[in-house]
């Protein structure tokens, strides 16, 4: 067995075992590695941080899409930035009512790998006569995008250095509220409470949020294989609030079946540890 191990703080590291490395490239935009391990199964990493694997992946792609449909279960029109993987797009074609799927994905590469070697995540969106394959810059679909155009957004990015930089900055959010509609919803990673580093960049994130939209509130959610465990997303809206507008008759109506989300969950979601609440309530 060999050792895959990422660096998650100057003085904290972690590491899965594998039995192969499935594949290796350098696309023209990062790093993308593939393996096959027993105790996440497949996962894959870009630039050398886990992305996505078999065991847990259901957590993330839950949380990014499920508490937005449960406070609008009106959701038409979805554009997913990011999301190479295919995940999230998948959660949202599990809703009959969903009309247009848009994939805003920089590296192609990332979701035709996935297709081959993650059928768990891509299999099948491709194929959906709503999902619409938009390869490019997520900023740039974004600015062309427009006016009012989608109910919800969904920033499924990397962390904000190289390719996902661009995804975390004012003008980029700006531009976020005005391809929204008028009960337009926002989710996007707001990395993790724990360690400096991510932390700064979770700061960051709000205050920005914050000056944009006129509801803003952050909830959590439990990530094994990412940095301490503990992550954050993002909601934004330009009117519907997530605590107080969401409809749980109306979402388990639908009937879906999640691992992870429940209508319980979603409220308590939003409550947030003392010490993260701090930090938020640091940069108001």
């Amino acid at each position: 067995m060999s050792w895959y191990t990422e660096q998650w703080s100057e003085d904290c590291k972690f590491s899965v075992g594998y039995e192969k490395h499935l594949h290796s490239e350098k696309s023209p935009f990062q790093q993308i590695d593939f393996y096959e391990g027993k105790e996440f199964g497949t996962f894959f990493t870009l630039d050398g941080l886990m992305m996505v694997n078999e065991k847990d992946e259901f957590i993330y792609h839950d949380m990014i899409v499920h508490p937005a449909f449960a406070t609008n279960p009106d959701i038409k029109k979805v554009l997913v930035i990011g999301g190479g993987d295919g995940g999230t797009a998948r959660e949202v074609l599990r809703y009959p009512g969903v009309e247009q799927v848009v994939l805003a994905e920089i590296d192609e590469q990332v979701f035709r790998l996935c297709q081959q070697y993650l059928p768990i995540t891509a299999a099948g969106v491709e194929e959906d006569p709503r999902m619409e394959l938009a390869f490019g810059d997520g900023l740039a679909y974004v600015q062309n995008a427009p006016d009012a155009s989608f109910d919800l957004i969904l920033v499924d990015s990397t962390d904000p250095v190289s390719v996902g930089e661009g995804l975390f900055t004012t003008a980029f959010y700006n531009e976020c509220y005005r391809v929204l509609n008028d009960k337009g919803i926002l989710i996007n990673q707001h990395e993790s409470p724990y360690f400096p580093e991510y932390a700064e960049n979770m700061k960051k994130a709000r205050t920005k949020i914050k000056k944009i939209f006129p509801v803003a509130r952050v909830y959590q959610y439990h990530m094994p294989t990412y940095p301490s465990g503990h992550w954050l997303f993002g909601f934004a809206s330009k009117s519907l609030d997530p605590l107080k507008d969401a409809d749980a008759d109306a979402w388990n109506a639908i009937g879906l079946q999640t691992k992870y989300y429940n209508t319980d969950l979603h409220y308590g979601a939003f409550a947030l540890p003392s010490y993260v609440r701090e930090a938020l309530d640091s940069e108001e």
